[in-house]
């Protein structure tokens, strides 16, 4: 009896093991990208740096990339994947007359630079005054449920699901002023992912839902990018939190006054109209 209760024991413990053994994602990772890492290597810079009131020329030239992982892992997303993504966030400043050009710029020519020093390399490279640099964090998580005994003891692994599958993402995105170093705004997005999987689909669901969680998170971003792009442009004229030049044979603020004329015009003629029925009137 008592040999029969070892044997059951020695079983229970080693189905329980067997999702670690046919997969090396199980329990709890993570893979992020640190803005703060990058932009200041040293605690030291962070402190000693004062941005200045930023000035911008419009139209800007705008780059746009991920910020590299700083761990041993390497980079999350795979640089076809990146572009990908970025073009999404690109779509979001695209349709803005007072940007010029938009570059999407791969996270590995920021890799092993040193924060702004680096920005400012980037930006003479490409020809870009202002920077979107896209960091990102997410944990995913695969632990067993009470069904993992059923179909590793009853009807074998390959049928019922018996891992839950959890992929939370969020990224961010930070748009700097590269001559000032100053940030203009930033904006998030977030995205949560379940799926329940047998042992041997843990890796593959995985990678699935880790590539669908940067998607719906960077969709998500690139709405909310939208949202703090209109908030910017009202700060600037009220609160003053960046100075705007114009380019030669830039048109953006022609148009504003044009359309300040039309507004002022109709304002015109309705007070004539109205002044026209009250000397009717008498």
């Amino acid at each position: 009896m008592r040999v029969t209760w070892l044997v059951m024991v020695a079983s229970v413990s080693l189905l329980s093991a067997c999702s670690m053994l046919v997969s090396q994602q199980t329990g709890k990772q993570s893979v992020s990208s640190s803005l703060m890492d990058f932009l200041y290597p040293e605690k030291t810079d962070k402190a000693a740096h004062s941005p200045e009131i930023p000035v911008l020329s419009l139209p800007v030239n705008v780059g746009i990339a991920f910020v590299p992982s700083a761990g041993w892992k390497g980079d999350a997303i795979h640089n076809k994947d990146q572009y990908e993504l970025l073009e999404k966030v690109k779509t979001a400043f695209m349709k803005y007359d007072y940007i010029d050009r938009i570059e999407v710029i791969p996270s590995t020519y920021l890799a092993g630079g040193e924060g702004f020093t680096t920005l400012d390399q980037v930006g003479r490279l490409y020809d870009v005054d202002v920077m979107a640099l896209v960091s990102y964090d997410q944990v995913t998580q695969s632990v067993e449920n009470n069904a993992a005994l059923l179909y590793w003891t009853i009807v074998g692994m390959y049928v019922i699901p018996g891992n839950e599958n959890t992929v939370q993402t969020f990224v961010d995105t930070a748009v700097f002023d590269i001559k000032s170093r100053k940030m203009l705004f930033r904006a998030p997005g977030i995205s949560k992912l379940e799926k329940r999987t047998t042992a041997v689909g843990i890796d593959e669901t995985l990678s699935e839902k880790s590539m669908e969680g940067f998607n719906i998170a960077v969709t998500d971003m690139s709405q909310n990018l939208e949202d703090e792009l209109a908030r910017f442009k009202v700060r600037v004229k009220e609160e003053k939190i960046a100075k705007v030049e114009h380019k030669t044979n830039y048109s953006g603020g022609a148009i504003d006054i044009y359309f300040n004329l039309l507004i002022l015009l109709a304002l015109f003629v309705r007070l004539r109209i109205a002044n026209t029925k009250n000397h009717s009137i008498f």
